[in-house]
């Protein structure tokens, strides 16, 4: 079940444009990519940040999803 905080990320994302979106989306793919290497290298303490990532990836990704297929319509 979806909390109130990541309804309100959902309504934020939705309100950007592709191009934010997209930066957003680089941003937290090279933060995926760090959190990686740390966990690899046993540097990692957060290591929930990973699965917030993954998520936020995963969101990100959904709403870019349903703008293209909403300009295609």
């Amino acid at each position: 079940m979806a909390t109130q905080k990541t309804k309100k990320n959902s309504e934020d994302l939705r309100h950007k444009t592709p191009d934010q979106l997209r930066d957003k989306l680089a941003d937290l793919k090279k933060e995926q990519f760090n959190l990686r290497f740390q966990k690899a290298t046993g540097q990692l303490e957060k290591t929930s940040r990973v699965r917030l990532v993954r998520r936020d990836i995963a969101r990100i990704e959904t709403v870019l999803s349903e703008k293209s297929k909403a300009t295609a319509a």
